[in-house]
């Protein structure tokens, strides 16, 4: 049983790592990529700065949001599953 509650603690760490690897590297890229264009835009109407700027911030919110739940979620596979009780019991020794 505490075989299994290791390696199961093994496999949600290596999960929860790869995907906030993954949702971090989507995020930013995202994040760039709008960045990019609001710069674009602005550079070829500067009267619009106003409404691009606000535009792109909510638009940043939201895709750093992505990122937030990513983390989230792994932080619940590494702290919250039904073995916690025995991955402790192993490290407690």
């Amino acid at each position: 049983m505490e075989a299994q509650a290791l390696q199961f603690f093994i496999a949600s760490v290596t999960a929860a790592g790869f995907g906030i690897a993954i949702a971090a590297f989507g995020c930013g890229i995202a994040q760039g990529l709008g960045l990019r264009s609001a710069v674009e835009g602005i550079a070829r109407n500067p009267e619009s700065s106003g409404k691009v700027t606000v535009t792109m911030l909510i638009g940043l919110a939201m895709i750093e949001s992505l990122c937030i739940y990513a983390l989230v979620i792994a932080l619940i596979l590494i702290y919250a599953h039904p073995q916690a009780a025995a991955i402790a019991g192993l490290f407690a020794h």
